[in-house]
């Protein structure tokens, strides 16, 4: 049975189905658990200035159409939220917001949407790296983007931590059952991960804790990936949880180690994505798929769902570059107290020339023409799923492919549910965004392509000469997307290709530009601009 007709009514009696954001808030990864980058936001800015330009050698243009500005630390990579007045992103602390936390750290900001007001701030401690462990590097900040549901937060630190938070921080009292905040806040004078045959141990001896203030976040629960499931993340912790029902999804991060030139899964049996109770933060089911022992790298790809022949799926991008599709519905079996979450079907990304060549399955090469993980996140578009593979961006460039399945069929269906597959495309980190038939997705290399979503059929192409992390946003008839060079590209959301402007940012963009309640925020390496036209706004 096709989804296409039930989601309008879905869409109406629950907005989260919605197969696209709706305009107002962004309250999470996608705006939507489809993770469709779209959004249906109007008049925005298409001609805009965020930095004073004083290219002209003679003045100094100030900036056009700027509402606010904000500063973040050095390095920004969790992407921006928007929900009830607040915007949630994740940064380092390179640029203290408080005195008392100087160090390293990484950071959840909250600022007031209609002025760029800081509120409050989540500041986590950093692991301390070792000869093992390298799953929380220097001055990485925090990675996740967050999810909001009323007035709770949910977000993955660089701890490889799982936490809900009060949307109001402790302005309004410290609620509970976690009420550890002071211990938690504390500089470690030791914390670090320990390998061990039970699984890893964390090492935590807080330092003195100090008083907490208003402008502290405010932690409901905490669930610790690292001791609670064996997670061993690679790099950096990241994923952006998805809420469905009573339970939040995220991934574990869990991953390769590389220690002594030995790239190995420490932990092959841990799972790569956990459904959490969102009300207490109890484990209340994980997978059983085994990722990690198959994976090259990381894991940093977050969950989307979708409702297909009247079943919940939750969908995964995996470390061993196939993608997945979980029953959202939680099974317990052997009386476990911890359900299992089902596989319905696993679909190889990497077609077969990137993984064999002259008969002999091809190494995992960092810069190269082999096989790659998936770090998008997959997108539910009629009944269909999209998602390309790639590796880390400091492994270089090398080819790509991005997928079209068919999302109705069962068990190892990587030679029946390909609809397409398009080779064209470099290695990517970007989740694609679909509109009118058009669909929009950038590769490491610096490209855009537009392509038909039905058929794959290559409409245009798009060169911006600059490594693009970052994912594409459609709203408002533009496609609006960011570049390592500091750049943010804004081409009309069309069959032809036509370049409407390219805004000077300052830095580097990292992150996907989102749009809510009548502004566009592009958040920039070290800077949050809002952009909106006179008089728009919450």
């Amino acid at each position: 049975m096709r989804i296409t007709p039930i989601l309008p009514v879905l869409a109406m009696f629950f907005p989260a189905w919605s197969p696209m954001a709706r305009a107002g808030d962004w309250p999470l990864w996608g705006g939507s658990p489809s993770r469709n980058m779209v959004s249906l936001e109007r008049n925005l800015p298409t001609q805009f200035a965020l930095r004073s330009d004083a290219s002209t050698g003679t003045e100094c243009l100030p900036p056009r159409g700027l509402k606010w500005s904000a500063q973040l630390g050095w390095q920004s990579y969790g992407n921006p939220v928007v929900s009830g007045g607040r915007i949630l992103l994740g940064t380092n602390n390179d640029r203290p917001r408080d005195g008392a936390y100087r160090e390293d750290r990484g950071v959840l900001l909250c600022l007031r949407e209609s002025d760029g007001e800081f509120l409050w701030q989540l500041a986590v401690p950093k692991i301390r790296s070792t000869a093992l462990f390298n799953g929380d590097r220097r001055h990485i900040g925090l990675c996740s983007s967050p999810a909001v549901e009323g007035d709770r937060i949910y977000v993955v630190t660089n701890r490889a931590e799982v936490l809900c938070l009060d949307a109001d921080g402790l302005r309004d009292g410290n609620d509970g059952p976690f009420r550890a905040e002071a211990e938690y806040y504390a500089q470690p004078l030791c914390h670090e991960v320990a390998y061990g045959a039970e699984g890893p141990r964390v090492s935590f001896v807080p330092g003195q804790p100090g008083s907490l203030r208003p402008t502290d976040a405010d932690i409901i629960w905490r669930f610790d990936m690292i001791s609670g499931v064996h997670s061993w993340p690679q790099d950096a912790a990241n994923g952006s949880p998805l809420i469905h029902g009573d339970l939040v999804y995220v991934t574990t991060s869990n991953a390769i180690c590389d220690y002594r030139k030995k790239r190995t899964a420490l932990y092959p049996d841990a799972p790569s994505l956990i459904a959490l109770d969102k009300r207490t933060g109890r484990l209340v089911a994980a997978d059983r798929e085994r990722i990690a022992g198959r994976s090259w790298h990381g894991q940093w790809s977050s969950p989307s769902l979708a409702v297909v022949g009247g079943v919940p799926l939750v969908f995964y991008g995996g470390g061993d570059g196939w993608c997945y599709a979980f029953d959202a519905r939680p099974v317990h079996e052997d009386g476990s107290n911890v359900g299992v979450l089902r596989t319905v079907w696993r679909f190889d990304c990497n077609p077969p020339e990137l993984r064999f060549r002259d008969a002999r399955e091809v190494r995992y090469n960092r810069p190269g023409d082999g096989p790659s993980e998936i770090i998008a996140t997959p997108v539910f578009y009629r009944n269909r799923l999209y998602v390309s593979v790639g590796q880390d961006p400091e492994h270089g460039g090398g080819k790509g492919c991005l997928s079209c399945i068919d999302t109705t069929q069962r068990g190892d269906v990587s030679a029946t549910a390909r609809i397409w597959q398009y080779t064209g495309i470099d290695r990517s980190l970007s989740t694609v965004a679909i509109h009118d038939g058009r669909l929009y997705a950038a590769d490491r290399s610096g490209r855009l392509h537009c392509l038909n979503a039905d058929t794959g059929k290559v409409l245009w192409v798009h060169n911006t000469s600059s490594p693009i992390w970052g994912s594409p946003l459609v709203a408002d008839g533009k496609v609006y997307l960011g570049t390592e060079r500091g750049f943010l590209w804004i081409l009309a959301d069309s069959s032809r290709k036509a370049v409407l402007d390219q805004v000077r940012a300052g830095s580097a963009i990292y992150s996907t530009p989102v749009a809510a309640n009548g502004a566009l925020y592009v958040m920039a390496r070290n800077c949050l601009f809002a952009v909106a036209e006179p008089g728009a706004g919450p």
